[in-house]
């Protein structure tokens, strides 16, 4: 029986950076942080490697989690240009906010890049953003009522 999705996953080269990207600017707080090397069985055997060695962090925010992996083995592939809403894979986390304006605001004053002004949609608010990583990320505000176009 399926209960929900209970986390999704980046991989960084800078584990440090990302984590306090998400801690800074979102709030998320550190549930475990720990480096495994290639003498757990149980990695090499979930991850399908001969070897695999890194860090992993897990960071919370009430029932939401991103998990922050920063690999050495295996060697990781980088990241082809910046991903945008319409390349195959991850797309972009969503962060619901109130006051969505303001919230735009407080990021950009701390540097945090966004690929426009927040937009009217229907009965929502929203704008996407990228983290140090270049992954994307969306601003999302709920009306209680219908957008007039």
């Amino acid at each position: 029986m399926l209960v929900g999705l209970h986390h999704t996953a980046l991989s960084t080269p800078d584990a440090e950076r990302l984590v306090a990207f998400y801690r800074d600017h979102f709030e998320f707080v550190v549930a475990f942080d720990f480096a495994w090397d290639e003498q757990n069985a149980a990695f090499r055997r979930t991850h399908a490697a001969p070897e695999t060695r890194g860090r992993v962090v897990m960071l919370e925010r009430g029932p939401s989690r991103l998990e922050i992996f920063e690999y050495e083995k295996p060697a990781p592939r980088p990241a082809r240009g910046l991903p945008g809403n319409a390349d195959h894979g991850l797309c972009h986390l969503a962060f619901e906010v109130k006051d969505i304006d303001a919230e735009v605001a407080r990021l950009r004053a701390a540097g945090v890049p966004f690929l426009s002004d927040p937009v009217p949609q229907a009965t929502v608010k929203v704008c996407y953003g990228r983290d140090p990583d270049g992954n994307l990320f969306e601003l999302i505000e709920f009306f209680d009522h219908a957008v007039e176009s």
